[in-house]
């Protein structure tokens, strides 16, 4: 049974994910959110993908106010909130699959680039012990920044893509214009030669 309950616990427990929607009875709902946060931090920390984090902050913070719009609502409509999961299996497979099909080439590079990311650091963590320490400098360097340059250059390249498409959008939006002018002249021009021919 869903309950707003006392306050001042329901503010603690909106620190942590998923728990302040356990604590007013969305029980669906909090293991929900609480199962998105962790997964996301035990990914991040064990493939080392620190921007993962980000992401993870982000559902931090929509549990958190989550918790807090839901006390915010009246009564009557707090109580028809129904307590669902928030991922249904069945439509976000459909919709998994329509995004793979749509961005099927970026979804293939952003694993290549993770796959050698992931790669690249096992085989330095590896090595570390067989290399001198001013070449393990430079190739942590290396590690540090080659990410940051290839993200770098995926943007340029994806704004030149964005660029490209847009002018060959307005090209094809120019190039049938001149056509339907011409369509429409040709039909003002028998609209008053019928005219002229109706007049006599």
């Amino acid at each position: 049974m869903t309950q707003k309950k006392n306050g001042f616990w329901r503010f603690l427990f909106s620190f942590l994910p998923g728990a302040g929607e356990m604590y007013m009875g969305f029980m669906k709902m909090g293991i929900s959110l609480m199962t998105m946060f962790f997964g996301i931090v035990a990914v991040a920390t064990v493939l080392e993908i620190g921007p993962l984090m980000f992401i993870a902050l982000i559902a931090w913070f929509y549990s958190f106010f989550h918790v807090h719009n839901l006390a915010g609502m009246p009564d009557e409509e707090f109580y028809a909130v129904e307590d669902e999961y928030l991922f249904h299996f069945s439509e976000s497979e459909a919709q998994g699959r329509e995004l793979v099909r749509t961005y099927r080439k970026v979804i293939a590079i952003m694993l290549i680039v993770l796959g050698v990311v992931m790669t690249w650091k096992g085989i330095v963590r590896m090595m570390y012990r067989y290399l001198p320490s001013g070449l393990i400098g430079i190739i942590n360097d290396i590690g540090y920044r080659l990410p940051q340059i290839v993200v770098g250059i995926a943007i340029i390249v994806l704004g030149v893509y964005m660029i490209q498409g847009k002018k060959r959008q307005l090209d094809g939006t120019e190039a049938a214009q001149p056509k339907d002018a011409g369509i429409a002249e040709n039909f003002s021009e028998n609209a008053q030669g019928k005219g002229r021919s109706d007049g006599k």
